[in-house]
């Protein structure tokens, strides 16, 4: 890798952390970021629906690590799902019509590992080809198309991370710290659910040696930290890392897919998903489980972090 790099999303979660280190280990880094983010990096605002970028934006840019985007959305309106591909699917296309122009040579997208469907076989991995019916997914696997067979740079790369975890206000488990805490989040029955996760820390890890390997030329990565998790078990760990004792008993799975049912219906009613559905319950104790062994094989990625270990400083940081 040359010396400056473009970040896309770099006030995010992940892409702050990317920048951080680049920054810090001797590269110019230039920030693509919606808003003004007051930091020292180079930094430049634009829209990813509404700009056209600027041929500058990416002159003497050798590494473009694009990061901002759409995030996923649990009450999904009609806006949403036309947003999802104006936001991740053209606003990549015009950020790699702007690489192309630049002479980028490496383009590392953040996708995810919703850009496809599920699978019976576990745990799955890259050659997983079902397509999802997710607006959100597919606007992930369409920009991913883009990417890997636009012919716009000689070193295009997709990263497909789990749930990340790690100091931060916003997301899952975050918010189900914050229930737990305030006695508002169930004990959930042990089903032996399994998903997989992986540590901010470690997704930079993956984004680099994607960038740096020739061999990552064209391909897809899954990042996960290496174990799987179920509901139950994340949720005794942060009890004890609140130092709170764990409920003995649990809601019954039977009442948690009628209240889901009910949840369900009252959305279709009101026009808008409702907080708990059968969705969210899935996501609660349904399995999403994924192999990174690829980026372990080819690349020599190493998760350093896992979530037992990680949980008591995030609930720290986390702490009112």
């Amino acid at each position: 890798m040359k010396r400056i790099c473009l970040v896309t999303g770099a006030s995010g979660f992940i892409g702050e952390r990317i920048a951080l280190h680049l920054s810090k280990n001797g590269f110019k880094v230039r920030a693509l970021n919606r808003r003004e983010t007051g930091d020292t990096i180079e930094s430049y605002r634009i829209d990813l629906a509404e700009d056209n970028f600027p041929s500058s934006l990416c002159a003497d840019i050798d590494t473009l690590f694009h990061l901002a985007g759409k995030a996923h959305s649990l009450a999904e309106t009609n806006q949403d799902k036309a947003e999802y591909f104006q936001i991740n699917t053209e606003g990549t296309r015009k950020l790699l019509e702007a690489g192309k122009r630049g002479g980028v040579q490496r383009f590392v997208f953040f996708s995810s590992v919703k850009a496809v469907g599920n699978s019976f076989n576990q745990p799955m991995d890259e050659t997983i080809t079902e397509l999802t019916d997710d607006p959100y997914g597919r606007s992930k696997y369409e920009a991913e198309q883009l990417v890997l067979h636009g012919g716009y740079v000689p070193h295009p790369v997709v990263i497909r991370p789990c749930m990340v975890y790690g100091n931060t206000q916003k997301g899952n488990l975050p918010r189900m710290i914050n229930a737990i805490r305030s006695g508002y989040f169930p004990p959930l029955p042990e089903v032996h659910n399994k998903r997989s996760m992986v540590h901010v820390e470690d997704v930079v890890q993956a984004a680099l040696l994607a960038a740096e390997n020739p061999q990552a030329a064209g391909q897809i990565y899954i990042v996960s930290d290496g174990r799987p998790y179920s509901t139950r078990e994340i949720y005794d760990w942060i009890c004890e890392a609140l130092g709170q004792s764990s409920p003995s008993f649990n809601v019954p799975l039977g009442l948690l897919q009628v209240l889901a049912q009910a949840g369900g219906g009252l959305g279709r009613l009101r026009g808008r998903r409702f907080f708990f559905d059968s969705d969210t319950l899935d996501k609660l104790i349904g399995s999403a489980w994924y192999s990174s062994a690829k980026i372990e094989r080819e690349l020599g990625f190493r998760p350093v972090h896992d979530l037992l270990s990680a949980l008591p400083e995030i609930v720290r940081f986390l702490k009112p």
